[in-house]
């Protein structure tokens, strides 16, 4: 599941810009102060159905505070709606969860009438609703994937790299970026409120050696901080590749290719041959074909 990411420097830099005490988040969410206090020390991490109500209460957009890498299956409908699976129950009139969990699970689909009873509680489409129950059960969205967004902005480059270049990590925080660009310059020359700024599209004009420091951090050319749309496309397919081999996909990608503006022959080569490498390393049957 593509679950939306939850970074707790930039909610904590959020709420006191909010001027929104722990406590009010607390009672808002109805949870003890001690738990709010965890999830912005990053001792714990909230529910993912958690997220829709702290935006709420920080007044932030849900995908700007929590962004998701990827499209949503059935869990995360309901997760953005702030419904845990057990009240879903009372959604479609059956005694147990039971009937969504097969769905999300990929066991069994939902029964017809479920659906719109469903989507009205999620906010969202039936078709919406069938669509992410199809990636549920690991039917990929290929046309969706292929019309997915090269970034364009410094900020939303910044965020593509936070959200595929870590899988199954924590993505570093503002201060961890900042501290490091800094170290690249040999000076204080920037700050986790300015990295934050650049992430959230506060500022898209920072001088070149920050930029410098950034490619420095997420070893990637400084090429792809320029506004040069070929190469921000050539970082991005790449990315997509990496995404596709740990999720298994990557015997899919090397059979299909990427799209003719994408990666070039020979850089698609050299990311096809570490593509085998996981499909050996994995063993059969796992490559998504």
């Amino acid at each position: 599941m593509p679950a939306r990411r939850f970074d707790r420097e930039r909610v904590r830099a959020v709420r006191r810009a909010a001027d929104v005490a722990q406590a009010d988040v607390a009672s808002a969410l109805g949870a003890a102060d001690s738990t709010v206090a965890g999830w912005e020390s990053g001792a714990t991490t909230p529910d993912q159905e958690k997220l829709p109500a702290l935006a709420r209460v920080l007044n932030r957009d849900l995908d700007d505070l929590f962004p998701r890498d990827g499209l949503p299956d059935l869990t995360d409908l309901r997760c953005d709606a702030g419904l845990y699976r057990y009240e879903t129950r009372a959604v479609i009139g059956t005694k147990s969860d039971g009937p969504v969990a097969g769905a999300e699970q990929g066991v069994r689909r939902l029964k017809e009438r479920y659906v719109p009873l469903l989507a009205a509680a999620y906010g969202v489409t039936e078709d919406e609703l069938k669509r992410a129950q199809d990636r549920s059960f690991g039917e990929a969205d290929e046309d969706a994937a292929e019309a997915e967004k090269v970034p364009e902005t410094l900020a939303e480059k910044i965020t593509l790299l936070l959200e595929r270049s870590y899988p199954g990590r924590t993505a570093p925080g503002d201060q961890e970026i900042a501290d490091s660009v800094n170290a690249y310059a040999g000076s204080q020359v920037t700050s986790a409120e300015d990295i934050e700024a650049l992430r959230t599209g506060g500022d898209d004009a920072p001088v070149p050696v920050v930029l410098e420091g950034l490619a420095s951090f997420f070893d990637v050319s400084k090429l792809y901080f320029e506004p040069n749309e070929s190469v921000a496309r050539q970082v991005y397919e790449g990315l997509r590749l990496m995404s596709a081999a740990k999720q298994g996909k990557v015997g899919r990608v090397r059979a299909r290719g990427m799209s003719a503006e994408g990666l070039p022959a020979d850089v698609l080569s050299i990311l096809n041959d570490l593509a085998s490498e996981l499909d050996k390393k994995a063993g059969p049957g796992t490559n998504g074909d």
